[in-house]
């Protein structure tokens, strides 16, 4: 009797002990921010899913928001899962939460944006979350979705219910628009298509502006909000105020009113430095600066400001007096670089050139070399472009940084013909050949290199990821007097009216009559490097076009791509991004494809993953396709997990 009392009670004590192991082992993996942190490395532990299983996932769930708007809007959002619900945003301004186990809707909220506005960047790329430490459990409003809608309008919800929380702003809400620097001129002139960034308390939040309409346009300024009450705690104007430190680098007759410069890419945070990562873009106009003379501090940078006071702590700016629509659209990437056994506190600013710059994160300086080369200078009346550019000795482009004429691709005679045509007279000697009167090519175009979708990094293996675009612009500036013929015999091309400047501008992705670009594929890539070489450790096509779909070349030539990659402890890097209406996984370390799955529409949006409460690996993805690209559109929002295990 004795010797069965010490068994049964080595059963219950076992039974006692398995239950805590268990609920350690299956807490939740989340992911809390669009980024997955704060940090923005897109990278999740989570492993259940690996190399040796991503081959059999299978649908887990698949959710449509019901807000596909006819023509217009796109769906880019990358989900958050926090507390045991997803959150997820759409261009029209709801945000919904749902089940992350079964995509079954818990609660939604319509902020309802008139989609009729216009909106250059019809998109909402996220929401984000905040937890107010003061509150007591139970509390309304003491966990928060805070979310900007394209309108400009900055939302503060009970996680819980979806409710505005009323002690924040006006009823939950503040107006993005109300007390800037120039006033936009209409509803669709100022934007927000990012999730805020949230550091401590305070939420940080950027802006979109309607590139080359104006030399005033809106400022880009960004500014902290008091995440309790929704209170104005500090502005930062990329555009120094005359007599301020970088304002002498700004000079011309309306240097003092230029605008943009914005943050309208994801801002990154570092809790424990106190310091909030600002990625800038152009001032206004994009493609004409004669208004805006000299170096343009703080525009075309990484902005490290401190998140007590938005005063700058460091700046580096990768483009000086930006004539090409050279935005920093992508976000900085917060990650601990390994060298010689010391470690280091870095960040990762990748750009639409296709350069990536290494920085130390608590100082700016560039951690590989950097060069200032000379560029060519401008040949417009009223230019001046910068003498030299910064340049990346390592990490090595990850874009080519010149198309030469005998480079043409054509399938084809006819589009080989038509290519030659469009490049023949025009300005082409490389990267950062300013725009011209007589037509500038511009390599890499202004979608990258490298764009929203930025780059992922593997801490542990130190692995940099990023997909980037290899396509293509042409760019003219034309006489303010001869604009209206130059439209008509341009009809398909972009117009900038660019108010202010002696010049308007066209601009034209220099596509065959195909449909395919004119300069060499592969248009679209996805590339890994090593972090402790700076040297690529792999790279491959990505996607295939629409037009070459069935080609045994076309696996080979890649796609145009938005969006970025998700990278795994199991050692996988997700990518949607192309035209093809895929979603795929690669090997991290070789590059080797390993699963692939179709999708309803184009996937133009990060994909993100988590565990749930029972163990369960999800990667999720939002199928949106893109209101600008003759492609369809979709609402749909497709989750994939391994199938369970028969019993």
């Amino acid at each position: 009797m004795r010797r069965t009392n010490y068994h049964v009670l080595l059963i219950v004590a076992a039974c006692l002990v398995l239950p805590a192991k268990d609920a350690a082992a299956q807490r939740p993996i989340e992911w809390t921010a669009y980024g997955a942190t704060g940090h923005g490395r897109k990278y999740s532990v989570a492993a259940r899913i690996d190399r040796s299983n991503v081959g059999r996932l299978v649908k887990a769930w698949e959710y449509r928001t019901g807000d596909l708007v006819e023509g217009r809007g796109r769906m880019q959002v990358t989900p958050i899962v926090v507390a045991g619900t997803m959150y997820v945003a759409t261009p029209v301004g709801t945000v919904i939460a749902l089940d992350p186990s079964t995509g079954v809707e818990r609660w939604r909220f319509a902020a309802k944006v008139d989609p009729t506005s216009g909106f250059g960047d019809f998109s909402s790329r996220g929401v984000s979350f905040w937890r107010d430490a003061r509150a007591a459990a139970g509390t309304p409003c003491r966990a928060r979705i805070v979310y900007a809608t394209v309108d400009a309008r900055l939302f503060s919800l009970d996680a819980a219910n979806g409710q505005p929380c009323a002690g924040f702003g006006a009823g939950g809400t503040v107006d993005l628009k109300a007390g800037l620097r120039n006033a936009p001129q209409s509803r669709s002139e100022y934007e927000v298509t990012s999730p805020p960034a949230i550091i401590g308390d305070l939420v940080i939040v950027g802006s979109a502006i309607a590139d080359n309409q104006r030399t005033d346009a809106p400022p880009g300024v960004v500014r902290a909000y008091d995440a309790r009450t929704g209170a104005l705690r500090w502005a930062w104007d990329p555009h120094p105020p005359v007599g301020t430190r970088g304002s002498e680098t700004w000079q011309g007759p309306s240097a003092d009113k230029t605008g943009a410069a914005n943050a309208w890419s994801i801002i990154s945070v570092d809790a424990e430095r106190g310091l909030v990562f600002v990625p800038t873009g152009s001032a206004s106009p994009d493609f004409f600066g004669g208004e805006r003379l000299g170096q343009n501090l703080y525009a075309n940078s990484l902005v490290a400001l401190r998140a007590a006071t938005g005063e700058v702590a460091w700046h580096f700016q990768v483009v000086h007096h930006d004539l090409w629509d050279y935005d920093v659209a992508s976000q900085p990437v917060l990650f601990t670089l390994r060298r010689g056994g010391r470690t280091i506190p870095a960040v990762a600013q990748s750009t639409k050139m296709g350069h990536v710059f290494i920085l130390h994160r608590e100082t700016g300086a560039p951690l590989f070399p950097v060069e200032e080369r000379a560029v060519p200078p401008s040949t417009v009346p009223g230019e001046v472009a910068s003498a030299t550019q910064p340049f990346p000795v390592l990490p090595l482009p990850l874009s080519p940084a010149s198309f030469p004429l005998q480079d043409i691709f054509g399938v084809d005679s006819t589009d080989r013909a038509w290519c030659t045509a469009r490049m023949t007279g025009t300005r082409n000697e490389g990267i950062f050949t300013p725009p011209s009167l007589e037509g500038t090519i511009l390599y890499p175009g202004n979608i990258g290199g490298s764009n929203w979708g930025g780059v992922s990094i593997d801490e542990r293996r130190q692995l940099l990821v990023a997909p980037t675009n290899r396509v293509a612009t042409l760019i003219q500036l034309v006489p303010r007097d001869s604009v209206p013929a130059a439209r008509r015999a341009a009809p398909g091309a972009e117009f900038g009216v660019q108010r202010g400047t002696p010049y308007g501008m066209l601009r034209t992705f220099l596509l065959a009559p195909s449909g395919l670009p004119c300069n060499p594929p592969p248009w679209g890539v996805l590339t890994a490097v090593d972090l402790g070489t700076g040297h690529v450790k792999w790279e491959r096509p990505l996607g295939s076009m629409p037009q070459v779909a069935g080609s045994p070349d076309g696996a080979l030539w890649g796609s145009v791509n938005l969006g970025g990659a998700l990278l795994t402890g199991g050692g996988l890097v997700f990518v949607g991004a192309t035209l093809d209406q895929k979603i795929r996984a690669f090997d991290v370390e070789t590059g080797a494809e390993l699963w692939a799955a179709d999708l309803p529409a184009a996937g133009m949006a990060t994909p993100m993953t988590y565990t749930d409460a029972a163990g369960e690996q999800y990667v999720v993805i939002a199928a949106g396709g893109h209101d600008r690209l003759p492609i369809k559109r979709s609402d749909h929002l497709i989750a994939w997990k391994l199938p369970r295990a028969p019993r």
